[in-house]
């Protein structure tokens, strides 16, 4: 349905993909378009009466409505189509409810879907909500409508607790990985826009990939290499979509932490969307919404392989922003085309002050050197007379100011003349 357009035939498409991943088997389509929605059905009583026997036609168990319904209007449809009729946020839950494999996961979804349910109560109870006075003529004290709202916030209260405490957790972990500044990478985007492929051919993961709306639900997360950062944790997040539904973005808050975090956004674009200058926006205003906003972004154009003219695939290439830092990578996750130049792109995007400095490592500080080998952040190493060390090291320059506050830990100026009688 269009609210003052035409129907676009791309949102219709992806609706009916929506509905194909829930589980439907799509058997008919009607198609409408007001200046404004009608209280009582949201469409006009003619096109509600259309839906009515298209419905009888085809038999058909639900009506899926690609527009957010009130309450009302959602009885209203489902009295006179005689079928349950679930809108846009509705069909979207159930998808959700589906994938959900993870306990927090679960946990979201209950508490979204139990959001949306409050606000769509039916009042099936009406004999029991006289409560006159007298005797003889009292109610029974508290409405079935009323028990059931309890019943509600009582369960969203308990899901709220025990997300707070995974997310106590969750923050535990972000906590640990603070402590040893290992950069994190988070993989945002479109639904279907190739996110998984992506990361499990960064990864070398299996992480569940197929070719369907919101396939991937829980968070994953891996450690991958990068030169001249070494271990780099990269977490693939739930895709977004068009209008999703605010109690979504509110349950998954603590999962969508991780896009919150990261020193670096992979925004993963289907390139062969023909929709995808507005696929970008639509996932920026959601990244806007969750703080992450103002975080560094890369885009990723996935898909080359599907771009090109006369059956062959589009070249990969890096494209620089005005700061000299790489700003769009062209890459196709399936044949693997350009991943080597996005790996680069991306280990300089982390770091974008990373600095090269020699320093001079005494005996107390061999901890240091340890873990600057680990954090493969060595160039060369010079042994001493003394048996202390020389090493050339890229980092960033905020974490070579941490070094040199270190015990036996001093910056090497290049041009020092002692610097060949110190070393053996």
């Amino acid at each position: 349905m269009g609210i003052g357009h035409p129907v676009d035939p791309y949102d219709t498409a992806e609706f009916k993909a929506l509905a194909a991943s829930a589980g439907t088997l799509g058997v008919g389509l009607v198609l409408a378009s007001r200046p404004r929605p009608d209280p009582k059905y949201f469409v006009g009583s003619g096109k509600a009466e259309e839906i009515r026997l298209c419905a009888e036609e085809h038999a058909a168990d639900v009506v899926l409505v690609d527009q957010t319904l009130s309450p009302s209007q959602e009885r209203n449809l489902e009295k006179l189509t005689n079928r349950r009729v679930l809108d846009r946020n509705g069909l979207i839950l159930d998808i959700f409810a589906q994938r959900a494999r993870s306990f927090e996961g679960k946990l979201q979804v209950e508490l979204a879907q139990l959001s949306h349910l409050a606000s769509r109560l039916v009042r099936g109870w009406t004999h029991l909500e006289r409560q006159k006075g007298g005797i003889g003529l009292r109610g029974p004290g508290e409405t079935q409508l009323e028990t059931d709202r309890r019943l509600i916030a009582k369960r969203i209260r308990t899901l709220k607790t025990r997300l707070e405490k995974l997310a106590r957790q969750r923050d535990t972990s972000r906590h640990v990985r603070r402590e040893v500044p290992v950069p994190t990478v988070a993989l945002v985007g479109y639904t279907n826009a190739g996110k998984s492929t992506l990361f499990n051919a960064l990864t070398g993961s299996a992480t569940f990939v197929a070719d369907q709306l919101f396939a991937t639900l829980d968070p994953t997360v891996r450690q991958v290499k990068l030169t001249g950062v070494g271990d780099v944790v990269l977490a693939d997040t739930v895709g977004f979509v068009r209008a999703l539904p605010h109690e979504l973005v509110a349950a998954f808050r603590s999962t969508l932490q991780e896009a919150r975090e990261a020193d670096l956004l992979l925004h993963v674009v289907d390139a062969s969307d023909p929709l995808r200058d507005e696929r970008i926006v639509q996932v920026r205003e959601v990244l806007k919404s969750i703080g992450a906003g103002d975080l560094r972004e890369l885009l990723v154009f996935n898909k080359l392989d599907l771009v090109g003219a006369a059956g062959e695939a589009a070249a990969p290439r890096i494209v620089l922003g005005e700061d000299g830092m790489a700003s769009q990578a062209w890459v196709s996750a399936v044949t693997g085309a350009g991943l080597d130049d996005l790996r680069l792109a991306m280990a300089r995007a982390v770091r974008p002050h990373q600095v090269r400095r020699t320093l001079h490592l005494e005996l107390p500080a061999a901890a240091v050197r340890s873990d600057l080998y680990r954090r493969n952040a060595v160039r060369a190493e010079r042994q001493c007379d003394d048996g202390s060390w020389e090493m050339d090291v890229e980092l960033d320059s905020t974490e070579i100011a941490k070094l040199l506050g270190g015990r036996g830990v001093n910056l090497v100026d290049n041009s020092d003349t002692s610097r060949e009688q110190r070393v053996a």
